[in-house]
């Protein structure tokens, strides 16, 4: 799961405005067993408050003492701290390392304007990197096209100059669900796990029973409507599965004319030949229909729901991952 999925930027945000100081803490180099990944984030206040974590717990305390004396100051600081075998033992690592952590004061080295931008940003779901120069002063915003397989891979790190650490900040990834039947029930959960913010959208009321689906959000709107209320963007991933085209078309062509980084629609070959040239009857493109991935997952041999459930998430992954 990526960690744009906490609210640290945000929370530093608050504090700062709120009057209470608020210094941001990013992991920016750490060894490879790590529980927390680079990019991880701790929020300190000027009144020793802290959220986050950047360690797991053996260094957290070091750095909330390193980071009260920042408060209301200009500079950045970048702590290295070498963490022994039994220190690393002791909060679950199979051993021991380095982490470097760069604190930056909010109004001081990690200007007001720049994290109100971010924020933005996110809040926007707008993919966006927090470029910082680990030797000097100079942070910026850049967009996904400055560092392309960076996003693609959610990977934060330091440059191959040694300064430069860049912080991708994308938009959880969200996985929109059309059709509340069995394979549903496998592959909803198998997303969750995966880290997708999960949406199941069926306007049958007795598919998409509380039920049968406890705990998951159910939009029972008309799947077009529904998709367009969520929005669509290349963080997105759409998958079709009630196989009957009253329901699963609108939502298809709504992705279609969208930018969702994958479609995928249950169905066999003989299927989803109707369903091309329906779509060839309304308009669509063979560039546009290729996108769609039909039938649905891997061929990987599955058999039940679960099995394609499995094969459905690894093509989703597949295509997140490798383009």
């Amino acid at each position: 799961m990526s960690d744009s999925l906490e609210r640290m930027p945000e929370l530093a945000l608050e504090w700062h405005r709120a009057g209470r100081g608020a210094v941001v803490a990013t992991v920016v180099e750490t060894w490879g067993s790590a529980p927390r990944a680079v990019g991880a984030q701790m929020v300190v206040s000027g009144e020793g408050e802290m959220e986050g974590s950047v360690s797991g717990g053996c260094v957290e305390g070091a750095v909330v003492v390193e980071a009260m004396d920042l408060v209301g100051s200009g500079a950045a600081k970048l702590l290295e701290f070498g963490v022994s075998d039994d220190e690393a033992f002791a909060v679950g690592l199979a051993c021991g390392g380095r982490i470097r952590v760069l604190v930056e004061p909010v109004g001081g080295a990690l200007p007001v304007a720049l994290l109100e931008e971010l924020v933005a940003a996110r809040a926007a779901r707008r993919p966006v990197a927090y470029v910082a120069d680990l030797e000097g002063d100079a942070r910026r915003l850049d967009g996904p096209e400055a560092w392309g397989e960076r996003f693609r891979m959610d990977r934060s790190g330091v440059e191959e100059d040694g300064r430069t650490f860049v912080h991708v900040h994308n938009p959880p990834l969200r996985m929109l669900v059309v059709g509340a039947v069995h394979i549903a029930q496998a592959l909803v959960p198998m997303a969750r796990i995966a880290g997708y913010d999960v949406k199941l959208i069926d306007p049958r009321p007795a598919f998409g029973a509380a039920a049968r689906f406890p705990g998951v959000d159910i939009v029972e709107d008309w799947p077009d409507e529904a998709l367009g209320a969520l929005g669509l963007d290349p963080r997105t991933a759409v998958v079709t599965l009630t196989h009957d085209p009253k329901l699963d078309d609108p939502a298809i062509r709504a992705a279609l004319g969208s930018d969702v980084f994958y479609l995928g629609c249950l169905g066999s070959s003989r299927t989803h030949a109707k369903r091309v040239a329906r779509l060839e009857e309304a308009g669509f493109a063979s560039d546009d229909i290729a996108r769609i991935h039909a039938p649905v997952g891997l061929d990987i041999g599955a058999r039940g729901p679960a099995e394609i459930a499995v094969s459905v998430l690894a093509e989703v992954t597949q295509r997140l991952r490798k383009g």
